[in-house]
């Protein structure tokens, strides 16, 4: 079975999930080719193995590059491998893993590394992962290193994903949309957000800003904003350092958004280093739909 094949079969087996991203209808999988709306909106399946939901074109400031990067710094440096861990056993305790089936979408997945990994640590055949990003570069990098998960191309905010379809939600380091999370979960369904802490990757904003520039996050009001839609269950710091080598640096630059503003000069400096010890500090949010 090809990869299209593959990801039109693994839909049209979670098909109640789905609703057409433009008039809200119900869904169908037809001949393994099409996702097609009782208003006979129909989207494609492309054959490396995704499908794209969007209903207007995007300009992403994400490259093919920056999730080559990204893809990189999780799986060979093993410097989220923590947070994924974390979030695995979250799910495990949590979520009745061993029988039913599960479904779990990483929102804002990128190049769906974080996804793969903690459902690789689920050790479940019961879950089926879901990742949806408006960046088309990065789905398209996911879907070819991995075929189990189902991949989106889609908006958050005209989300393909219908209500109360899903178990877990994951929002990795990246925007929220509450009301939209709220829709889409089970009752007692679980969020797991993760943001940034003061010092994470510390090194690099002290490297390539001044002092007054982009140096702290804080994370009160997100935290607070979290806890009004959600009932908080955890609040979990993560803060270890890692060392990186020089290729590994030039990864990390690479993929942070922090690097697209700084000054050319400091990245070079920074990038050029042969090691450097690199800070992770995330507080990672796991609330309950109530």
């Amino acid at each position: 079975m090809s990869k299209k094949e593959n990801s039109a079969k693994c839909v049209s087996e979670h098909i109640s999930a789905f609703k057409c991203p433009l008039c809200e209808s119900e869904m169908k999988v037809v001949d393994l080719k099409s996702l097609i709306c009782s208003n006979n909106h129909t989207y494609d399946f492309a054959k490396q193995g995704y499908i794209n939901l969007m209903t207007q074109q995007s300009n992403s400031h994400y490259s093919k590059e920056l999730f080559e990067s990204r893809k990189n710094i999780i799986n060979d440096t093993n410097l989220y491998a923590e947070m994924h861990r974390v979030i695995s056993n979250v799910i495990k305790e949590n979520m009745d893993i061993s029988r039913n089936p599960i479904l779990i979408v990483d929102l804002g997945c990128g190049e769906g590394s974080h996804l793969q990994r903690i459902i690789d640590e689920c050790e479940s055949d019961a879950i089926t992962g879901v990742g949806l990003d408006i960046a088309k570069e990065g789905v398209v990098a996911a879907a070819k290193s991995y075929e189990n998960p189902i991949w989106l191309v889609g908006d958050l905010a005209k989300s393909p994903l219908a209500d109360y379809s899903l178990h877990v939600i994951l929002n990795i380091l990246s925007p929220s949309n509450y009301k939209e999370f709220k829709r889409m979960l089970v009752h007692d369904g679980l969020v797991i957000k993760v943001v940034p802490g003061s010092h994470y990757l510390k090194e690099v904003r002290e490297a390539l800003y001044e002092r007054t520039e982009k140096k702290d996050y804080k994370n009160d009001e997100t935290i607070s904003l979290f806890k009004e839609h959600f009932k908080l269950i955890h609040n979990i710091n993560l803060n270890y350092t890692k060392i990186l080598n020089k290729e590994e640096l030039l990864n990390l630059v690479r993929m942070t958004p922090l690097a697209w503003s700084g000054d050319q000069d400091r990245l070079n400096a920074f990038s050029n280093q042969n090691s450097a010890e690199i800070t992770i500090d995330l507080e990672i949010l796991v609330g309950i739909n109530k």
